[in-house]
């Protein structure tokens, strides 16, 4: 559908900008290509770290034959050797967030530049660079998702943990230590005790962006922000627009990055994305949410209800708040 649509005409403030993203078919140019093979490298990766969690089945069954029979010394040994792999998984998916960030960080010193006038330009003009920071948050919410409905994910890391400060005391030799040793455990365990670890990782990682790129002024990462959140509702409210889409995943897809920017917004903005002043139209990006099917969404509803930083602001409306309640 070429790599710019032109939708609407930009009169004021309060109207949608005059473009939206081709997330299906956008090509790097070559002034977008460097940073582009940087962040790729990335997302390719990222795909089998959506697998590997998702056939996460954790080592419920042999930690509970352990707790139960702690005298059972094939018992331990036998939850030992379970968990000690699925550790080094837990280790490779608190990596890769860290991977995650550096591409964010490179994709945002890229699309807030001021090589234009207008920041949201940026997205106008680098539709590749734009639709690569569209699949970093649409990796995040799915990742946060699979990882919400896992307890096996904290259940295990907890039982490794608590049984290698056993083994220890006792001077056990430890399978493993060394891939996890305290410093890097007590970091992967505050990770994971993060309801939606990724996205706390975009958002920590988008604020420390703009508090150390002092020279460049915050609206240029928040314009970019509301831009493209703006663009994902225009799309997904208008039937001509939502029809040349080649599948619902995309419309899926579409939703999640909507979700995934308004809260980066709300993290990065001084008052937020729901105070009357923020650039994003929350009452309409909410009903997009809400005019889908209920199953599809109840997950990003509930990032917006508790992932967000002001929502129970003074400054939020009740009207959005009785939306998400």
């Amino acid at each position: 559908m070429g790599n710019l649509l032109k939708v609407l005409t930009c009169t004021d403030l309060e109207q949608e900008p005059n473009f939206f993203l081709d997330f299906e078919n956008a090509q790097p140019t070559e002034a977008e290509r460097e940073t582009w093979d940087e962040v790729d490298v990335v997302l390719k990766d990222a795909l089998a770290i959506l697998d590997e969690l998702q056939a996460y089945k954790g080592a419920g069954q042999e930690i509970r034959e352990a707790i139960q029979n702690p005298n059972d010394e094939a018992l331990q040994d036998q939850a030992w050797a379970a968990v000690v792999p699925l550790v080094g998984k837990l280790k490779k998916f608190y990596e890769f967030s860290q991977r995650l960030e550096a591409a964010l960080h490179s994709l945002l010193r890229a699309l807030t530049s001021e090589t234009y006038d207008d920041p949201t330009q940026h997205l106008e003009r680098e539709q590749a660079l734009a639709k690569q920071f569209a699949e970093i948050l649409h990796f995040t919410l799915c990742f946060d998702e699979l990882k919400m409905t896992n307890p096996a994910i904290q259940n295990d890391f907890s039982y490794y943990r608590r049984t290698l400060s056993r083994m220890r005391i006792n001077n056990v030799p430890a399978e493993g230590e060394n891939e996890v040793n305290n410093e890097l455990a007590n970091r992967i365990s505050l990770f994971y005790a993060d309801a939606t670890p990724m996205l706390k990782t975009l958002s920590d990682g988008t604020t420390k962006f703009v508090s150390e790129n002092k020279n460049l002024p915050i609206e240029n990462t928040t314009d970019v922000l509301s831009t493209m959140a703006s663009v994902c509702k225009v799309m997904l409210e208008t039937p001509e627009y939502r029809s040349r889409f080649s599948s619902e995943e995309t419309a899926s897809f579409c939703l999640r990055v909507m979700v995934g920017v308004i809260i980066l917004y709300d993290y990065v903005h001084p008052v937020g994305a729901f105070a009357k002043s923020s650039k994003i139209d929350m009452k309409g990006c909410i009903k997009v949410l809400r005019d889908q099917p209920p199953n599809s969404v109840e997950g990003l509803l509930n990032a917006l209800r508790y992932t967000t930083k002001h929502l129970n602001d003074e400054s939020t409306t009740k009207t959005i708040k009785s939306m998400l309640q």
